[in-house]
Formats: C-alpha cells, sequence, structure tokens
C-alpha cells in the first residue's frame, strides 16, 4: 500500500490542484501563502502560476478561465488589501454564474480575531449572506483536511448553479507538514430534467403561435449547444440569447433572432413582448436580458414561461413561472432534441420575420470618419473564425454585441455583471490558456486604464493578443445617462487620457494610433502578423454615443421630454 508523502501544507494544496486538472493558476504573490508558491517551483513541470499586477485584473483572469474550460479558475491572492482587491472577479464570477475558487492567504491562526495586520473575516465580507460574493466561504484550520477542502470547494464551485467559493488558508496552516492524500478529480453530478415535466413542454410548444427559445447562463459544452440548435431546427423555433451570451447559437444560423440585452434591437424587444410562449433555457433571467424586467414582467409574465436552469434556488426567485425544470444544461439540451416535433408549425413565418429583423439589424448607418461598425466588421473579416473576443463595461461594446457574429462556443469573454476592466485581463488568459488561437480584446479609455498595468503581464508571460482601445475621452456610458436624466449637464464623467500608443509601447507592446476608418485594416492585419501584442488605439469623438444615437440627439430627446 503506497504510503502518502509527508510535505508542507502548501505543497500538497499545489498537488490537489494538480489532480483536479489545474494547470495554470492566476494570482499576486503574498507573503501569506509563501508554501504555496514554493509549491507552484516545486512542480513547475506540471503548474504554473501566472504573477499578475494587480489582484482585480487576477481574478478577471480566473473568471475568463473558468468560462473557457467550465471547471473553476483558480485565483491566489493574499490577506486584507489583496482580497479587497479581488472583490470585483468574484462579483463577477457570481452574477456571470462562472466556476471559480479565490484562494485567500489568511493570518496565523495564533493571532486571529485580534485584528492582526490585514486581517478579515472573510465569511462575513464574503459569505452566501453578502448576496453576491460567493456561494460558499472555508477556512482551512488543519493541514490534514486540506484536500478535503479543496475537494469540496470545487464540487460546490461546479454543483447547480456554477459560481465562485472561497477558500482562506491561515499562513501557519500552510506551512504545516502534511501526508494527508490529495483526492480524486471532482465531477459536477448531472440533473436531468424529469420525463413528465419534458411531456409539458412538449404540449405547451404545441399550443403555441408565436413562441421564442431564449438561451443564455453557464454550464455549457460543445454537444450540449449542438444538442440545443438541433431541438431549435426539428421545431424551427426562432432563438435569441441572453445578455453576452451571444455564443451558445450560432449567429449565421436562419433560426437566430439575436440577443436580448444592452441596446436590444428594437425589433427583437417588440418580439420577446409579442410571443406566447418563452422558453428559457439556462439563462438567470436578470435584469439586462429582461430589459429592466419589462419585456417579461416579473413577477408573473404575460407570456407563458418555461423556465429551465441548473439551480433549484433559482427557479422561481424572480418568476412565477409557468413550468420550472431543473437540469444541467448537456442534460437539458440532449433530452429536449428527443422530443418529437410535428411535421408542420404554425410559427414558419414569426420565425422567418426574427431572422429578417437581425439581419436587418446588422446593417449601419455610416459613420465619420471613424466608424466602430466597419472595424468590427473589419476585425470579423480579418481573423480567424475561432478568434476569442473579449471586452469590459461601456457604450463601445454595443457596437460588438450589434455586429460581430458569433460562430461557436468560447469566442466570447464578456461580463454579465458590467464589470469595468475586464477585456484586457480576459483577453491575456484567454491567449495564455489557448495558445495559437486569437485572441481581440475590445476596450474603452475607461474601461481599459482600470486593468492596463497587466499588459506587463501580458508580456512576462507571452501572451499573443490584440487590443483595440476606443478612447472617446469620457466614461461614454455614464456620460450617455446624465444626458437622458440631466441634460447639458456633465459632471464627472470628462477624462484626461495619456498618448495610449506611448503607454502600450512602455510595456514592450506594438501600437499604432488609428482616426480613420480606412487606416484599421492595414494595421489590423499587420498586428495579427506580430509575435508580440499590439494595441490598436481609435480616437472616437465623443458625440458619437451608441450604435443608434448620438449624444445631442439624447439630449434633444430628453429636453422635449421636460418642455414638451
Amino acid at each position: 500500500m503506497h504510503t502518502p508523502v509527508t510535505r508542507l501544507a502548501g505543497h500538497a494544496l499545489v498537488e490537489a490542484l494538480i489532480a483536479q486538472g489545474v494547470g495554470t493558476c492566476f494570482g499576486v504573490p503574498g507573503e501569506s501563502f509563501l508554501p504555496v508558491l514554493d509549491g507552484f517551483l516545486e512542480h513547475a513541470g506540471r503548474i504554473r502560476f501566472v504573477s499578475c499586477r494587480q489582484e482585480g485584473g487576477a481574478a478577471f483572469m480566473a473568471d475568463a478561465q473558468g468560462k473557457l474550460t467550465r471547471r473553476p479558475g483558480i485565483c491566489f491572492v493574499t490577506r486584507g488589501p489583496g482580497a479587497a482587491n479581488a472583490a470585483v472577479g468574484l462579483h463577477t464570477a457570481f452574477q456571470d454564474s462562472t466556476p471559480m475558487v479565490l484562494f485567500i492567504g489568511q493570518v496565523g491562526g495564533d493571532v486571529r480575531d485580534r485584528e492582526a495586520f490585514q486581517e478579515l473575516d472573510y465569511r462575513a465580507v464574503f459569505g452566501p449572506n453578502s448576496g453576491g460574493f460567493a456561494k460558499w466561504v472555508g477556512e482551512v484550520a488543519s493541514a490534514d483536511r486540506l484536500p478535503e477542502y479543496v475537494a469540496k470547494a470545487f464540487h460546490l464551485a461546479m454543483q447547480g448553479r456554477p459560481g465562485p467559493v472561497v477558500l482562506a488558508l491561515p499562513e501557519d496552516m500552510l506551512r504545516t507538514p502534511t501526508a494527508a492524500p490529495v483526492l480524486p478529480r471532482v465531477e459536477p453530478a448531472q440533473a436531468w430534467p424529469a420525463p413528465g415535466a419534458l411531456r409539458e413542454v412538449r404540449t405547451r410548444l404545441l399550443a403555441a403561435q408565436r413562441p421564442l427559445l431564449i438561451a443564455g447562463g453557464s454550464g455549457w459544452d460543445a454537444g450540449a449547444v449542438q444538442a440545443l440548435q438541433r431541438f431549435a431546427e426539428n421545431w424551427q423555433l426562432p432563438v435569441a440569447c441572453a445578455f453576452r451570451f451571444q455564443d451558445l447559437f450560432d449567429n449565421h444560423h436562419p433560426l437566430y433572432a439575436g440577443d436580448v440585452g444592452i441596446g436590444v434591437n428594437p425589433r427583437l424587444a417588440a418580439r420577446v413582448r409579442e410571443a406566447d410562449l418563452v422558453l428559457a433555457i439556462g439563462p438567470r433571467l436578470g435584469e439586462m436580458t429582461t430589459g429592466g424586467y419589462a419585456l417579461l414582467e416579473a413577477p408573473r409574465p404575460r407570456q407563458t414561461l418555461i423556465h429551465l436552469h441548473a439551480g433549484a434556488e433559482e427557479l422561481g426567485s424572480v418568476y412565477a413561472a409557468d413550468l420550472l425544470l431543473q437540469s444541467s444544461m448537456p442534460q437539458a439540451a440532449r433530452a429536449l432534441e428527443t422530443l418529437a416535433a410535428p411535421a408542420v408549425v404554425p410559427w414558419s413565418d414569426w420565425a422567418a420575420a426574427a431572422q429578417a429583423d437581425y439581419q436587418a439589424n446588422l446593417v449601419p448607418v455610416p459613420v465619420a470618419p471613424l466608424d466602430l461598425a466597419e472595424v468590427v466588421k473589419t476585425v470579423q473579416r480579418l481573423a480567424p473564425s475561432d478568434t476569442v473576443v473579449t471586452n469590459g463595461a461601456g457604450n463601445f461594446s454595443g457596437w460588438l454585441h450589434r455586429y460581430w457574429r458569433y460562430r461557436g462556443l468560447g469566442t466570447q469573454l464578456s461580463p454579465t455583471s458590467g464589470a469595468m476592466g475586464y477585456g484586457i485581463p480576459a483577453a491575456i488568459a484567454a491567449s495564455l490558456l489557448l495558445p495559437g488561437r486569437c485572441v481581440v480584446a475590445f476596450t474603452g479609455d475607461g474601461d481599459g486604464l482600470m486593468t492596463a498595468q497587466e499588459l506587463a503581464t501580458a508580456r512576462a508571460h507571452g501572451a499573443r493578443l490584440v487590443v483595440v482601445l476606443v478612447d472617446n475621452a469620457s466614461y461614454g456610458t455614464i456620460r450617455m445617462h446624465q444626458e437622458r436624466e440631466f441634460p447639458g449637464r456633465v459632471s464627472g464623467s470628462e477624462l484626461v487620457n495619456p498618448d495610449f500608443v506611448l503607454f502600450a509601447r512602455a510595456f514592450g507592446w506594438a501600437a499604432e494610433r488609428i482616426e480613420r476608418t480606412e487606416a484599421f485594416a492595414s494595421a489590423f492585419a499587420a498586428a495579427l502578423a506580430r509575435d508580440e501584442p499590439t494595441l490598436l488605439h481609435l480616437i472616437l469623438d465623443t458625440e458619437i454615443s451608441t450604435t443608434r444615437s448620438t449624444l445631442s440627439a439624447i439630449r434633444a430627446t430628453a429636453m422635449q421630454r421636460r418642455h414638451p
């Protein structure tokens, strides 16, 4: 019988991560988990630690890892200030239902509860009672139980509705020798929809005249999205994707109706209202997807609502649906595709009109001198079809959501939490985790500078990506809302920016300034050909606010509303 080797608990933790299939961890080093850092060195051929420049960027990278791998993204931060900085990524993972484990160095047990240096009670700060940070928070007091805690963290991060968990690691525990064996790779339990409920889904579909399928949420795999497509084809259902889950359905498919989120196509919004049956597979049906709970009225929508979700606690928490089904996404999609469809459905014209509305929404109104719609279309034309596209928060993302046509799962990394600063770290993580894949980050001047220090991380670890930075000298989303609510009164939303070309070059990046649409294609093609990362600095007039309107038009509408 094999006798477990005695080693430091910090080394045992690294071995436990390797047993879970983890090959990359992100974080910022801290003295509170030095034995773990030494463990990464001890096992350098099997796992790597990507040292980042700020904990928020590291946590965003872990969130991207969780989205791409569908297993927990891993982030290590030190106690107190490090944990506080990482909170933005933790909140993003919670709202995005991304599996993630945040390991936090903790003060030693011998000084706990004295408000020792950088001490925090992480159960109080991040626990379930916080209402939006973590599914579970644990603290490992015993080195011998460390592998048990790691396995539990992985289970909870992936089980039901995926999400982040937190493990606090007292520094004296990490220095303690242990012979505890690591536990085997964790796989989440999978839930299948009940047969009776599936029969009810079919009955409801047969009674519908204007059905609409809305796909969203996490937990999908390649087989599941293919099964979803076959289900939609069998029943000829128009398919919309929830806010920032556009890669769940091929945007080139004739049944694709567009995305339901910020900047939704007005015709699609009307179609959601007019539907007599909404089949929501996977999304939480949050505020962005439901148009402020107006497209689907809460708590009781006008439409017949069938809501299918992996988490039992999510079902019925906002909407009193007509039919609730708890199921994991792969099992749900495979079950739905077996439902026998009639030879002819009465909504063929409805589905065709939904696709026509989507196609019409792809036609932009030309803008000079720099047209972001043409920029997005140029990137799509020149980049490989499996390009991973990332973005953070800001009005600039509206052009990406409207004009980019996603082809497959894992090509969109975008925070449903609306977190600024997400795009650049997520793109760096994607480049490191998917070597050889093309990765493009769209970001704004306000958004990008939230985490621009991670340009150094990209260079240090060999990431190869392109950042398209849109500079309108403004927190554009806030400025838009100011014009709507307080027309003509600008406060706090103007920005004074650096020369982003010089800024990027200072980090060892290639960079170019672009002021006209016709200059973009050659600059982007050159970026694709380079071995080093590239930042393209796009100058956009502050007046260009959204894909549909300008600040002047928004202001005029607001003034008219005030003084009809």
